[in-house]
């Protein structure tokens, strides 16, 4: 039946949500490990929630050194900073019982309770996009219970001024990127004093504390990266946000982060009262052995929180670890790396409904551009085959920074891997205006880059020259990773000329081009090759065998994120992939992120039983922190993003121009629904089913575009009217 509906602007939390709480009883002492992240896409915190200190590490997400630096450098590159901590020392806290640290991802609130010499405390804290600040509010059951100090604690050396109730900390990184953070204090009762850069209080029945930060840094190459001082933006934050009272800011911050959480909500099942009864941390690691549906929804949705946290319009993209980091030398610089990292950060943007997030990818990508192409022109493994420099379009590094420069060695495709994401945001929405614009002109540069670089073999085959096959094996032509990739690209791009009807001619050389790349072979035990050839290598005598465990599935690009090899279109080639994906197994180097990749390509194969054992495997200690951040280790969060696209994956599939109900619906989950999942083509979708079987699907459509269902082997053909919904039970 037909339903005429308008979908909500800001929607409300749908029934079954579930319990999405993380909760502890005991603080942090590791704060990547096991602190509480709280993010407004710019400044975030990482919540210890000692009763004696608290202890916010503060992060602001522009906060970097290095700069332009093309050489693949990896210390110039620079790293991902620290900004420093927010120290609220109360010396009479000791002994604290009935202790409690929590976080909220429905609210996106974390708190602390406790008690102490009879009196209960309790702290909120949030970090609101809407006002554009961190909040910390403490509060207790007896009046004047808070005498203490505040001190913002710089990472960089610089001193901290204190005025009446401000603390400000300001200074200057070696790169010249000016940076200010600036807290003012509101207090209810007794009173407060600034001395030496610390903030005083003394017998106050509560504290508001309202912080803000930022940088003078812009995305724009023109500007070389910088713009206007942060001192007036960020006290301009601070004094609006002090201007209301709590509530009000409370408010605002729950509206704003409901409108993009409440899209989406999963219910696959209940937990045990045993299992619900235990704190997170000693929880995940009993998941990793034994079924907890409602933690498995809580992961599903923590990933959803985080990008929420780390990613918003008009600000940085989530890096290596999100938007946290407590560390001036953190790992791998905390930078972008675009091998998968990066990629798989924004998996879960398009089909778990946070398409906004992706926004600021799009933007840093734009922004590098420029630096990009001259780093590319003068490289000389980029030459044509007549000597001359790139003519067109560029190349990225495996690491790359906000800046423009880059790091480590040349991973030749991830240009066209970046382009992935720019077709699929136009594929899941049907936005002309982003195709013609963003998409469609990085699409073309790209694919000029590649028509001009692939290689000729003498039976006609197109290559990549000198390819890898990230992090793995020799360097060599026709490696199926970026075969796959390049594929992938000239389809895109084929797709989006014919969707703009423009530039015939560039349209069909690449069609063309696309139809003489060479594809991945099998191999003698029937494996999806990894090489152009099946490798006899002595120095990597593991290659293209089934002893090789390596933590990358670099050629199963072409079955996720990919598309050139599905069950449907390509079953010689999906059933070699899967005797790759099985023989890789979960021993050896395999990591947090190499989970929920295997979980993704398990849902593409449609088994569903191994995507759900690769998702325990995530909850494991090995694999994941007590805070639920992924530990490859150390902490980096691509898997965390990655699991819940997954998720997505096994629920709701659209890359082979149908929609696939529960195409890998695992047998732990019998029963459950998910609502506000989106697909291909411009449709959200809801799902209920028990007993193991789809009981309804109701899709909502958002541009009026036919479509094509499927559940198991029954396919249905419908077009549903432009913001209309239409429901079917599966069956004819």
């Amino acid at each position: 039946m037909l339903l005429a509906t308008v979908l909500l602007a800001t929607p409300q939390l749908p029934a079954g949500a579930g319990n999405l709480v993380l909760w502890y009883q005991q603080p942090a002492d590791q704060p990547m490990n096991q602190s509480l992240p709280v993010g407004n896409g710019r400044i975030g915190g990482l919540i210890a929630g000692g009763p004696a200190q608290e202890n916010i590490v503060l992060n602001e997400d522009s906060l970097w050194t290095g700069d332009a630096d093309p050489s693949g450098d990896y210390d110039a590159m620079g790293a991902y900073q620290t900004l420093g901590h927010l120290l609220i020392d109360l010396p009479g806290h000791t002994n604290a019982t009935a202790y409690r640290r929590d976080l909220d991802i429905g609210d996106a609130l974390a708190q602390v309770t406790y008690q102490s010499h009879g009196t209960a405390y309790a702290r909120e804290y949030f970090c609101s996009h809407a006002d554009g600040v961190l909040v910390v509010r403490l509060t207790a059951d007896a009046p004047g219970a808070y005498t203490g100090s505040l001190t913002l604690q710089d990472a960089h050396g610089a001193r901290t001024a204190a005025d009446q109730d401000t603390l400000t900390d300001a200074g200057q990184l070696a790169n010249g990127l000016h940076y200010e953070a600036r807290l003012t204090a509101l207090n209810e009762g007794g009173s407060l004093t600034a001395t030496n850069g610390t903030l005083t209080f003394t017998g106050c029945t509560s504290l508001t504390l309202i912080l803000a930060a930022g940088t003078d840094y812009v995305m724009d190459y023109q500007k070389n990266y910088r713009g206007e001082l942060p001192e007036a933006r960020v006290n301009g934050l601070v004094r609006a946000a002090a201007a209301k009272s709590y509530a009000e800011l409370k408010a605002a911050h729950e509206t704003d982060f409901h409108a993009l959480f409440n899209r989406v909500a999963l219910n696959v099942g209940a937990s045990t009262p045993e299992q619900t009864a235990l704190p997170t941390d000693q929880r995940k690691v009993r998941a990793a052995k034994f079924v907890d549906p409602e933690l498995e929804a809580l992961l599903f949705e923590y990933g959803r929180y985080l990008l929420i946290s780390c990613s918003r319009p008009g600000g940085l993209p989530a890096n290596l670890q999100g938007l946290w980091n407590d560390s001036n030398q953190p790992p791998w610089h905390s930078d972008y790396h675009a091998n998968i990292n990066i990629q798989m950060n924004y998996w879960p943007a398009e089909p778990a409904n946070l398409t906004e997030c992706a926004d600021p990818f799009f933007d840093l990508v734009d922004s590098q551009l420029p630096a990009w192409r001259r780093a590319t022109a003068a490289a000389p493994e980029f030459n044509t085959a007549d000597g001359k420099p790139a003519p067109r379009g560029f190349a990225i590094r495996t690491s790359h920074n906000i800046f423009g420069g880059l790091g480590w060695k040349w991973d030749n495709t991830a240009n066209a891997w970046y382009g992935w994401h720019f077709w699929e945001h136009y594929a899941f929405d049907g936005d002309k205006t982003f195709l013609r614009d963003t998409a469609y002109p990085y699409l073309k540069e790209t694919s000029e880059f590649w028509a001009d670089h692939l290689k000729t073999l003498p039976d006609g085959r197109l290559v990549v020259p000198n390819a890898w096959s990230p992090e793995h094996g020799p360097t060599e032509d026709g490696v199926s990773y970026s075969q796959e990739i390049v594929w992938d690209l000239f389809n895109n791009y084929v797709e989006a000329a014919d969707i703009l009807g423009v530039d015939k001619t560039f349209r069909d050389e690449i069609a063309g081009r696309r139809d003489h790349l060479a594809t991945p072979g099998i191999g003698s035990w029937g494996q999806l090759l990894e090489w152009l050839t099946e490798k006899h290598d002595p120095r990597y005598p593991e290659l293209d065998t089934p002893n090789d465990h390596h933590r990358h599935t670099s050629h199963l690009f072409a079955v996720y994120p990919g598309r050139q090899i599905s069950l449907t279109r390509t079953p010689a080639l999906a059933a070699a992939a899967k005797k790759s994906l099985d023989a890789r197994g979960d021993t050896g180097d395999v990591r947090e992120w190499s989970f929920a990749w295997r979980t993704a390509l398990y849902a593409r194969l449609h088994d569903g039983a191994d995507a759900h054992r690769e998702l325990q495997q995530f909850l494991s200690a090995r694999n994941s922190s007590p805070n639920l951040f992924g530990l490859h280790p150390p902490v980096q969060l691509d898997g965390d993003f990655g699991i819940t696209a997954a998720l997505c994956e096994i629920l709701l599939q659209s890359h082979e121009g149908e929609i696939n109900l529960l195409p890998a619906l695992p047998a732990a989950w019998p029963t459950g629904s998910v609502t506000g999942l989106r697909t291909r083509g411009g449709f959200t979708v809801d799902l209920a089913w028990a007993n193991g079987q789809l009981t309804s699907a109701t899709l909502h459509s958002l541009n009026g575009n036919p479509c094509r269902l499927r559940y198991g082997q029954v396919t249905r053909e419908v077009t549903i009217g432009r913001g209309e919904t239409w429901q079917w039970d599966g069956r004819n």
